[in-house]
C-alpha cells in the first residue's frame, strides 16, 4: 500500500475535549435557581426541570421552573433598575458591556464546552463560531453605548424588555438581544429556551462578577407556556423581542396588538441555496455543508432548499453524495466530528415525521451508508431529490439536517422558485458572474443574501426577515432602533452626567520624587535614544524641573516614518481587532489613573479634580474611537444606472500629528486614537511644554498589544519637527494644532508631495467637550474614500 492509498483510507482518530471542569461546575450547582435582581431566587412553586445532554440523553442539571409570580418579581426588579440604568452616561454602560465581553473571552472554553453539552452541537462550532461571536456582540455594542448620545439624538431607551430566545444558539441569541438592549439603556428579563438554559445561567454569574447593577439583567427559566406567556402579557413590559417559530410569533403579535408594546420577531425560514452553472462546484459542496449541516440544520436561515441549474445538477449531486458519505456524526465533544446531536427527543421525532412525509409524497431520499450512534438524539445528513416545489418538505421548515434539491433552467425560474415560500429570512447565491449574482440578489425577497458564501454573521450587520420570517433587525445600527423610541413618545430621562464630572480620586500626590531617567523617543514599538544626543528639560508652572525628554531631530523623524511605513499592515487588520486594542489601551490607562493625574498636576499646575477629569475624558475618548473603529463605514450609492457604487473608507496611511499644548494627555489621545482606529500609523509630536503625559504612555502601549510602528512619539521642538514631517514625502497627511504661523508653515511645506493637511490656524479648542474634541470630523480626516462602481444585470 502506497502513501496515497493510506491517506485515502485512514480513519480520523478521536480528539475529545476535556469536559471535567464544566461537569464539576454542574455537579456543584445541581439545581439552578432563578436570577432576579442579581440574586439567586428559588422558584415560587419550588419546581425544577431536567436539562439533558442530547448526545447521551442523560441529565446534566436541574433548572428552576418559574411561575407568573416569579416573572412579576423579575419585571419589578427590572423596572426599578431602569430608573437609574437609563440615566447613566453612555460611557459607563459601555464599560459594563466591555467588562462582560472580557469575561466571556476569559471563560470562552468553559462556555464552549457547556454549550456543546447542553445543546448537542459540535465543540468546533461553539469554540470557533458561537462564543467568539458572543464576545464580539458585547464589544460592538459597548461602542454603541459610548456613541448613543451623539449618534441617536432625540431617542431614549424603551424601558423593560422581555426577551425570549430559542435553543439552537443559546448564548449567541442571548448576546444578540441583551447587548443592544443594555447599550441603549434598557433593562432586561430574559427567558432562555426550555432545553438549553445552562449557558444563560453561567452568564448570570458573570453579571454578578462584573458588578452590573441589580435588576439590569434578570434570567427566568421554565416552560414557554408559563414564563413566555407571562412576559408577553405583562403590563409593565415595554417591548418583546422574540426568536422562534412563526406560529408562536404570530400568537405573540396577536397578544400584544393594541398594547403599545414594541415588538421584534425573528422567525422561521426555508432559505434557498441557488447554484448557477458557472459556479465552482467544489466550493459549492462545502457551502452546502455549512448551509444545512451546520448545527445539525437547526438554523433558522439554513440553506435547506438547494436550487441547481439543470445542466450541472447531476454532477453537483454526485459530488454532494460523496461528501455526505464522509461527514462524521457522533459525540459533539469530539473535535473531529462534523454533526452533533439533535437538541431533544421531541425535535428528533418532528424531523423524522417530516422526512417520512417527504417519502410518502414521492420524493427520493438518500442518506449515507453508515449509521448514527444509538445513544442520544442523532439524525443522519439527508438529501431529497425529485421534489415538487409544492410538496411539504419544500415548504415547511424541517429544522434538521435535511436538504431538498430542485432544478431550474433560467435565472428567472431560479428567482421564482426561491420566492416560492411564505418565508423570507435569507438566501445564498453561487456564481462566478457577479452581474448575475447581484441581479438575482436584488430580486429575492429575503433579509440577508450571501454571495458565494453562507451562514456568515457579524454584530455590525443587521439580521432579520421579510414576510413570515418576521420583522425588526438584530445587529448593526439598524438593530439599535428596536431598543429606543423618540423622546417625544415618552418622558425623556434627565441628562446623564458627563464623564468629566464623575468621581475623582480623594487624594493624589501633588508632586513626585525627582525623575532620574530621561524618557527616550518611542519608535517602532521601542524606546530609542535621540540621534542628537541632547535632552530638553521639562519644567512645571512653578519652575521646578520635572524631568527631561529627548531632543528629536530630522534623523529621528526619518526613523519614525520608516517604522510607521513598515507597520502598514495595521490598516489591513480587522476593524474589530483595532477596536479591541483601543479598549486595551483604555483599560491599561485606567489602571494607572492616579499616576497620570499626578503627572498632569505637575506639568500644568491644574487642580487634582481637573487633572482627574482629563484622565477620565481620555479613557472615554479611547472608548469612543474603539466604538467607531467598526462603525465609521462607507456607504452604497444608487446612481441612475443598473448598478451600485460602493463608497469605501480606507486609511490615509502615515499621519504626522503635532499635538496641542492644552490638555497634554487628552490632546495627545484625541489625535492618536481616531487616526489609528481608522487603520493609519502615526508619528506624534507631544506638547513641548508638557510632553511627559505622552511619554508616560509608552508602557501603556507596550502592554496593550499595539504593534510596533503603529504609534511613534518624537519629543523636541514641535515647530521644527512638524516642518520636517510636513516636508517628508513618505508622510501622507499632517495634522497640526499649534500656532497660526505653524499652521501656515505646515500647509506650505506639504506641497512637496501634496499631502493632506489639517491645521487649526492658531485657534484653540476645548478638548474636554465632545463636539470639539472628538467625533466624525476627526474620523473624516483619518480616511480617504474610494468609490467602486459595480454595474449588474443580464
Amino acid at each position: 500500500m502506497n502513501i496515497m492509498e493510506i491517506f485515502e483510507t485512514m480513519e480520523y482518530g478521536p480528539a475529545p475535549e476535556d469536559a471535567s471542569i464544566v461537569r464539576n461546575w454542574l455537579e456543584k450547582h445541581a439545581q439552578f435557581d432563578l436570577f432576579i435582581n442579581n440574586q439567586w431566587v428559588k422558584p415560587g412553586e419550588e419546581r425544577y426541570l431536567e436539562s439533558l445532554d442530547p448526545a447521551t440523553g442523560k441529565p446534566l442539571a436541574q433548572v428552576a421552573a418559574a411561575t407568573s409570580a416569579d416573572v412579576d418579581k423579575a419585571v419589578a426588579a427590572a423596572r426599578k433598575a431602569f430608573k437609574s440604568w437609563s440615566k447613566l452616561a453612555g460611557h459607563v454602560r459601555a464599560r459594563y458591556l466591555y467588562a462582560i465581553a472580557r469575561q466571556i473571552q476569559k471563560h470562552a472554553r468553559f462556555f464552549s464546552v457547556l454549550e456543546t453539552l447542553d445543546n448537542g452541537k459540535p465543540i468546533r462550532e461553539t469554540r470557533d463560531i458561537d462564543i467568539p461571536l458572543v464576545a464580539r456582540h458585547f464589544y460592538y455594542h459597548a461602542g454603541w453605548a459610548q456613541l448613543m448620545a451623539s449618534e441617536l439624538p432625540g431617542y431614549e431607551p424603551v424601558g423593560v424588555i422581555g426577551q425570549i430566545i430559542p435553543w439552537n444558539f443559546p448564548l449567541l441569541m442571548l448576546a444578540w438581544k441583551i447587548a443592544p438592549a443594555l447599550a441603549m439603556g434598557n433593562t432586561v428579563v430574559l427567558k432562555p429556551a426550555r432545553y438549553t438554559s445552562l449557558t444563560a445561567l453561567k452568564f448570570a454569574e458573570i453579571v454578578q462578577e462584573i458588578g452590573l447593577p441589580p435588576g439590569v439583567v434578570n434570567i427566568v427559566t421554565g416552560e414557554a407556556g408559563q414564563v413566555g406567556e407571562a412576559l408577553v402579557n405583562h403590563p409593565d413590559v415595554d417591548k418583546i423581542a422574540f426568536t422562534g417559530s412563526t406560529e408562536v410569533g404570530r400568537s405573540i403579535r396577536r397578544a400584544t396588538a393594541g398594547s403599545g408594546k414594541k415588538l421584534s420577531l425573528e422567525l422561521g425560514g426555508k432559505s434557498p441555496f441557488i447554484v448557477f452553472d458557472d459556479a465552482d462546484l467544489d466550493s459549492v459542496v462545502e457551502g452546502v455543508v455549512d448551509a444545512i449541516w451546520f448545527n445539525q440544520g437547526q438554523v433558522c436561515c439554513a440553506g435547506s432548499r438547494l436550487l441547481v441549474q439543470e445542466n450541472i445538477a447531476d454532477r453537483l449531486l454526485e459530488k454532494l453524495r460523496i461528501r455526505m458519505e464522509h461527514l462524521r456524526v457522533g459525540n459533539p465533544l469530539d473535535k473531529a466530528i462534523d454533526i452533533g446531536a439533535i437538541v431533544s427527543q421531541s425535535q428528533l421525532r418532528d424531523i423524522q415525521k417530516l422526512v417520512d412525509q417527504g417519502v410518502a409524497e414521492g420524493a427520493e431520499i438518500w442518506q449515507p451508508s453508515w449509521s448514527c450512534p444509538t445513544d442520544g438524539y442523532f439524525f443522519p445528513p439527508t438529501l431529497f431529490t425529485n421534489v415538487s416545489p409544492a410538496s411539504t418538505i419544500a415548504q415547511v421548515e424541517i429544522f434538521g439536517p435535511v436538504l431538498v434539491a430542485m432544478t431550474f433552467r433560467h435565472p428567472s425560474e431560479a428567482v421564482a422558485l426561491a420566492n416560492n415560500t411564505r418565508y423570507g429570512l435569507a438566501a445564498s447565491i453561487w456564481s462566478d458572474n457577479i452581474n448575475l449574482a447581484l441581479d438575482v440578489a436584488s430580486k429575492i425577497k429575503a433579509g440577508t443574501i450571501w454571495v458565494n458564501t453562507t451562514n456568515v454573521f457579524d454584530a455590525s450587520s443587521g439580521f432579520g426577515g421579510y414576510r413570515e420570517s418576521g420583522y425588526g433587525r438584530e445587529g448593526g445600527k439598524e438593530g439599535l432602533y428596536e431598543y429606543v423610541r423618540p423622546k417625544h413618545e415618552g418622558a425623556a430621562p434627565k441628562p446623564a452626567r458627563k464623564v468629566a464630572q464623575e468621581e475623582t480620586p480623594e487624594t493624589v500626590e501633588s508632586s513626585l520624587p525627582a525623575i532620574d531617567r530621561t524618557p527616550k523617543l518611542y519608535i517602532g514599538g521601542k524606546q530609542a535614544r535621540p540621534d542628537s544626543g541632547y535632552s530638553r528639560p521639562v519644567y512645571g508652572p512653578s519652575g521646578r524641573l520635572l524631568g527631561e525628554v529627548g531632543e528629536g531631530n530630522r534623523k529621528d523623524i526619518r526613523n519614525a516614518v520608516e517604522a510607521a511605513r513598515a507597520a502598514a499592515s495595521w490598516g489591513s487588520n480587522t476593524a474589530h481587532n483595532r477596536a479591541q486594542i483601543l479598549y486595551y489601551i483604555a483599560e491599561n490607562l485606567a489602571s494607572r489613573e492616579q499616576e497620570f493625574v499626578s503627572r498632569i498636576v505637575q506639568q500644568t499646575g491644574s487642580g487634582v479634580g481637573e487633572a482627574a477629569n482629563e484622565v477620565q475624558a481620555s479613557i472615554a475618548r479611547l472608548f469612543s474611537y474603539a466604538a467607531w473603529a467598526d462603525k465609521f463605514e462607507g456607504s452604497i450609492h444608487r446612481p441612475p444606472l443598473r448598478g451600485v457604487a460602493l463608497a469605501m473608507h480606507e486609511p490615509v496611511g502615515v499621519i504626522g500629528l503635532a499635538c496641542p499644548d492644552e490638555y497634554p494627555l487628552l490632546g495627545f489621545i484625541s489625535l492618536v486614537a481616531p487616526a489609528i482606529a481608522m487603520g493609519n500609523t502615526v508619528i506624534a509630536l507631544p506638547s513641548p511644554q508638557a510632553p511627559l503625559s505622552a511619554t508616560d504612555c509608552y508602557q501603556v502601549f507596550d502592554t496593550s498589544d499595539v504593534p510596533g510602528g503603529v504609534i511613534n512619539i518624537v519629543t523636541g521642538d514641535r515647530e521644527a519637527l512638524a516642518k520636517v514631517l510636513a516636508e517628508h514625502d513618505s508622510v501622507d497627511s499632517m495634522w497640526y494644532f499649534g500656532t497660526a504661523e505653524g499652521s501656515r508653515m505646515v500647509e506650505a511645506a506639504s506641497a512637496g508631495n501634496m499631502k493632506r493637511t489639517w491645521v487649526n490656524y492658531g485657534r484653540s479648542r476645548n478638548w474636554l467637550l465632545p463636539d470639539q474634541g472628538e467625533g466624525q470630523e476627526f474620523l473624516r480626516e483619518a480616511v480617504q474614500v474610494k468609490n467602486i462602481w459595480i454595474p449588474y444585470g443580464e
